[in-house]
């Protein structure tokens, strides 16, 4: 099929299964999936994964990323720091103990056991925030979900910066430390010349009056950083992230007016479109399209076990650094399961990993079909435990 028509197949069965899905609220990542493995070379094989189209969803990934940071809230983390912190560190830790126990028992190779163990380990943001709109959650907790899923993005820009690394092959002890002092050091560079431009210097003033100036140089940023992250020796997509969470930072500053708030929101307004409609549906469809595992190597007891481990390691990782934070036990509960969904960034670092030969199909498509599952079951999980709350309390 000729590049242009294979273009709009794709994203006009994407769009109408997002539509489809919309009235059962089932999140648009996996109607896009689904929309790759049905027309991809796994099942009708209408569309093949061209470098045409991989330029596209790499594209997309990186405006994906810098969509993610510019509606990230940096101050959501400030208001329960040490709290969001804890949660999210023992939520990635356990989270990589039991994926990484689990593919290591079914004798995969270890590189692979701990690629996976650090893709399980980020919750998704996108599918958290969708929770907390449809339902009415203590302030508390929803402030706590935000600020660790938040922790969670930091944490695992971190982890991209530790696969880009072992996909090289140079994760000794010794680089393993020079690595980790690049990415804080890259990260807190950012984000101090950020503090400068954005809150003091006075020409910034004129750059986000005038919407086609902003958009203009949010896209610079957006590339130079990128630029900047793979020379020294990180990941792209480290760099567009950063980029959109600096920008984000405008809604700190103070502003009278409020004028600088209100042409971030009409920045992120005019990207959404573009962004959630053609780029971002494309690189989820892409990653559809690379799922093509000979069915010898799809295991049902192994993806019923990275399920199970995905779920309990937040449950029990966030739950318990909710407790240790002072929460009740039901509270702590619902932040565990809360903190549950998988999603787009799962699906950046898994192709990634298998571009670079980290995993096999196998272990892609396991990881996939979990990642869907979670954001299919995380919101129905959350919305019981809290219906039971309700009928526990009035009782």
């Amino acid at each position: 099929m000729e590049f242009l028509a294979a273009l709009a197949v794709l994203l006009v069965t994407a769009k109408s299964l997002e539509w489809a899905f919309e009235r059962f609220e089932i999140h648009p990542i996996i109607a896009h999936v689904l929309t790759g493995i049905v027309l991809g070379p796994f099942l009708l094989g209408l569309v093949e994964p061209t470098p045409d189209l991989k330029v596209l969803a790499e594209f997309g990934l990186i405006m994906m990323m810098l969509y993610m940071g510019l509606t990230s809230n940096f101050s959501a983390i400030a208001q329960n720091t040490k709290k969001a912190v804890v949660v999210a560190t023992l939520g990635v830790a356990v989270s990589f103990a039991l994926g990484f126990l689990t593919v290591y028992s079914f004798g995969k190779p270890l590189s692979a056991a701990i690629f996976v163990g650090v893709t399980l380990g980020n919750t998704a943001i996108e599918v958290t925030s969708g929770v907390l709109v449809k339902e009415r959650v203590k302030r508390v907790v929803s402030s706590i979900l935000m600020g660790a899923a938040f922790a969670d993005d930091i944490l695992a820009v971190y982890l991209i910066g530790i696969v880009t690394a072992m996909a090289g092959g140079s994760l000794s002890l010794q680089a393993f430390g020079v690595l980790t002092l690049k990415i804080f050091a890259f990260i807190g560079a950012t984000i101090l010349v950020s503090e400068f431009v954005f809150k003091k210097a006075e020409w910034f003033r004129n750059v986000v009056k005038n919407l086609n100036v902003f958009f203009t140089f949010t896209l610079i940023l957006t590339f130079l950083l990128a630029i900047i992250a793979e020379n020294i020796g990180l990941n792209q997509i480290i760099g567009a992230y950063l980029a959109g969470l600096t920008i984000s930072r405008l809604r700190e500053r103070k502003d009278p007016l409020v004028v600088t708030r209100i042409k971030l929101n009409e920045l992120i307004e005019d990207l959404q479109v573009v962004l959630t409609e053609f780029f971002m549906p494309l690189f989820f469809i892409y990653v559809g399209l690379m799922f093509n595992p000979p069915l010898s190597q799809v295991s049902l007891p192994l993806i019923i076990g990275l399920y199970l481990s995905a779920v309990l390691g937040k449950l029990i990782g966030c739950g318990l650094g909710a407790k240790l934070s002072g929460l009740s036990w039901d509270d702590s509960i619902a932040v565990g399961i809360g903190m549950g969904g998988r999603g787009s960034l799962e699906l950046a670092i898994l192709t990634f990993g298998l571009n670079a030969g980290l995993i096999d199909q196998g272990l892609f498509a396991s990881v996939i079909i979990v990642s869907m599952l979670t954001a299919l079951t995380t919101p129905v999980f959350f919305k019981a435990y809290l219906k039971r709350q309700k009928l526990k309390s009035s009782s």
